[in-house]
């Protein structure tokens, strides 16, 4: 039965897609809500600078742990029912933060989510890979790109209006119900699928592939705090990098010996795996530079709460959607390479619009280019997500989905560090502190909130006046180097990228494909293959 069939299972397979989209959005919500409530945790559980950063990095320390080792566990013993086990430890972690009393009960409580976090965004982009076929894939990873992004500003907007009018544990314990219908619809609508030939274990490659990840992007998080001047950061981004080349060579090394390694170096020898899961990778550190800056702007320049600032993020997600939209059939006119690339100068023309911002230019603008870039964004973000999936086998597809996940994974604290130190920069760059004591003056330096809490302390209009313009400077600046970034994208997908996808049907003859045909209904269909 073809995948592309319409009727009772064609039904199916998009009430499944909607339970994974509500796991996925449950996941992706925790990250945006917890930005909004770490002035409040730092009251309510008397929470130390180091404990704050724990409480944001320990989780991301392991979900970039744990991303390949859940891919493998899904294609080991069944993708549904990682999933749903992951569901309940993501409900449990969040039941557990919202119970905290301590620093250290809350980062145990965020370890948890980070274990049930990594399951589910691996098990949610796999179950993509065996409920839907090439035709129907892009649509499919149109949703799951859409439910990513609606958390950047639904994540505030509830966050903040818990926070204004309830008790704090319920930015976390909102995730409960959410995780549990997400659950009875994984239950009801997701079929259970596994290797047809169960991987064995690559104990060396899972140690080393988690311990380079983690201690990479530890470096990278280290960067975005202390400085690009921190010998530790870059000893720990060192350090991570060589233990990931010699994971490389371990991979490698057991292929050639006709052993199954974790990620099977053949996967790179596609040129629409690699650069499709690269150019993903493109697309997360341009975004970054939006997401990070666009929420400083809106509280420190124009004046709004958390709230407010969810609220104007949305013309964004309304672009991502206009922009998912037309993204399938653009490739199969145009091809791959030229959606990729005209994804991509959309949402240059967007950030090169948004680059003129200043001061004054208010609400109205920020919509028209945070909209343009939105449609950019969900051209590139469709198509390459669909072309990198479609060279997986569903033998593999926890693993191979694994792999695009910890890339991107990876990517976003890069794009925070490298993007964040640009705003930073511009932002002091314009500072004239001459007239103010030393501790107001660092002080001011600090960050823009700090220095418009100086400017009020003091009753100085003028110098709240420069500082608003001062970090718009740096707001610009971020937008150019995001620029720069699509840009290369551009450059990338049109050297690289092959033309054009053309799906072919796998042998029936194929045993691993008739395993996977026979745990998911439909999933017989080989990837498609595209010139190397």
């Amino acid at each position: 039965m073809s995948l592309s069939t319409t009727g009772t299972a064609g039904i199916r397979r998009w009430w499944a897609l909607g339970g994974v989209t509500l796991a996925v959005l449950a996941v992706s919500m925790d990250v945006t809500i917890l930005s909004v409530a770490l002035p409040t945790l730092a009251g309510a559980l008397s929470a130390s600078a180091s404990d704050l950063q724990w409480f944001s990095a320990g989780y991301a320390l392991v979900l970039a742990a744990l991303m390949l080792p859940a891919g493998w566990l899904g294609d080991r013993v069944g993708r549904k029912r990682v999933l749903l086990g992951s569901l309940l430890l993501f409900a449990v972690g969040s039941a557990a933060c919202a119970g905290a009393d301590s620093p250290a009960w809350f980062i145990g409580a965020r370890l948890v989510l980070g274990v049930g976090g990594a399951g589910v965004i691996v098990m949610a982009m796999s179950a993509l890979m065996v409920l839907f076929d090439d035709d129907e894939r892009p649509r499919a990873v149109a949703v799951w790109g859409a439910a990513n992004l609606v958390a950047f500003p639904v994540g505030p907007i509830l966050g903040g209006w818990l926070l204004s009018h309830a008790w704090w544990g319920w930015v976390f314990l909102l995730n409960v119900p959410v995780t549990v219908l997400g659950m009875l619809a994984v239950a009801a609508w997701v079929p259970e699928s596994s290797a047809g030939r169960p991987p064995r274990l690559d104990g060396v490659g899972i140690v080393a592939s988690s311990a380079g990840l983690t201690v990479l992007t530890w470096g990278f998080i280290q960067i975005g705090q202390d400085g690009w001047r921190s010998v530790p950061a870059w000893a720990l981004m060192a350090g991570g990098l060589l233990v990931l080349v010699a994971f490389g060579v371990w991979e490698v090394r057991l292929s050639r010996r006709g052993r199954q390694p974790l990620v099977d170096p053949a996967l790179f020898r596609s040129r629409l795996f690699t650069w499709g899961v690269t150019l993903f990778a493109v697309l997360t550190l341009a975004l970054i530079g939006l997401i990070f800056a666009l929420p400083q702007y809106f509280q420190a320049v124009l004046g709004t709460d958390p709230e407010g600032s969810g609220l104007r993020l949305l013309p964004l997600v309304g672009g991502l959607l206009v922009g998912l939209a037309p993204s399938r059939v653009l490739a199969t006119r145009l091809g791959i390479k030229l959606t990729v690339a005209a994804g991509f100068v959309v949402l240059g023309a967007g950030l090169a619009l948004g680059a003129t911002t200043t001061p004054v230019s208010g609400t109205g603008f920020a919509a028209l280019w945070t909209a343009i870039s939105g449609v950019g964004t969900g051209m590139v973000m469709a198509t390459v997500a669909a072309a990198a999936l479609a060279e997986i086998s569903a033998d593999r597809a926890g693993v191979g989905s694994a792999v695009l996940q910890a890339v991107k994974g990876v990517g976003a604290p890069l794009g925070a560090a490298v993007l964040g130190s640009v705003l930073a920069a511009g932002y002091r760059s314009r500072l004239d502190l001459t007239s103010l004591p030393a501790p107001a003056a660092d002080a001011v330096r600090a960050n823009v909130f700090a220095g418009l809490k100086v400017a009020h302390t003091l009753h100085d209009a003028a110098l709240g006046q420069q500082v608003r313009a001062a970090f718009v400077h740096g707001v610009t600046g971020t937008l150019l180097a995001s620029l720069a970034v699509a840009v290369a994208g551009a450059l990338l997908a049109l050297v690289f990228l092959p033309g054009r996808v053309v799906p072919a049907v796998a042998p029936e003859a194929d045993d691993d494909a008739g395993h996977a045909a026979a745990a998911v209904p439909g999933a017989g269909r080989g990837a498609a293959r595209q010139p190397r």
